[in-house]
């Protein structure tokens, strides 16, 4: 039987290769963006468009579409990057990755709360650019910063969803040939949503919360 699967930024990029993925594997899919594309309307069994995560108002009417609906399998894929440099530092463009990347993951997450089955999975689109021990290049602040508050978020609902059996997922995609990065890449989205995919059927209660290269590799906070 097919599980229910909600996927924001799901209209391109990884987002839009995941709703691929599970609507393939005879999943319902479930796409949440800001602006709906073409290719999310052929494979998203619902959409729910002109969603700003980082918005509370638009998490709130998020709530109110998916009203009723159980959701077996959340992932908050949304987010942005901009690079700032020392000695050039936008900071509204710091805050407002804070606000998407972090705060927006943790927002979707708690308007949906009520929506998590029994034993559902919440998965997080991180970046290994949020590990304090792996940056050995500095720069991106509005980015890395942004990203290890999300690790910190995930972390946080790993203990706090662990009595209701609800596992999280921690993943870096990989680096992903997206429009985000400008099309370079070392994996297709496509690629990067099967392995995503693969290490959330791994997940459980065992590794939950834990932080992990889409290849299978777990990385160091």
């Amino acid at each position: 039987m097919g599980k229910n699967v909600v996927i924001t930024g799901a209209n391109r990029g990884i987002g839009l290769s995941l709703c691929k993925y599970y609507q393939g594997r005879g999943d319902s899919v479930y796409g949440v963006c800001r602006q709906v594309s073409p290719e999310l309307r052929a494979v998203a069994e619902v959409i729910v468009d002109g969603v700003d995560i980082s918005r509370e108002e638009d998490c709130a009417r998020l709530q109110e579409r998916l009203s009723g609906v159980g959701i077996d399998l959340l992932i908050n894929n949304a987010g942005i990057l901009n690079n700032e440099r020392l000695g050039q530092l936008d900071f509204d463009s710091i805050t407002r990755q804070l606000q998407v990347n972090a705060v927006g993951a943790l927002r979707v997450t708690e308007s949906l709360l009520a929506n998590l089955t029994g034993n559902a999975k919440v998965a997080i689109i991180t970046s290994r650019m949020g590990s304090i021990a792996d940056n050995s290049s500095g720069s991106y602040y509005g980015y890395r910063m942004s990203k290890a508050a999300l690790n910190a978020a995930g972390k946080s609902l790993a203990m706090d969803l662990s009595p209701r059996g609800i596992a999280v997922a921690i993943l870096h995609p990989g680096l992903v040939g997206t429009e985000m990065i400008g099309g370079a890449g070392d994996i297709t989205p496509d690629e990067a949503a099967g392995r995503l995919a693969a290490r959330i059927d791994g997940l459980s209660m065992a590794n939950t919360g834990t932080f992990w290269h889409a290849n299978g590799d777990e990385l160091p906070w």
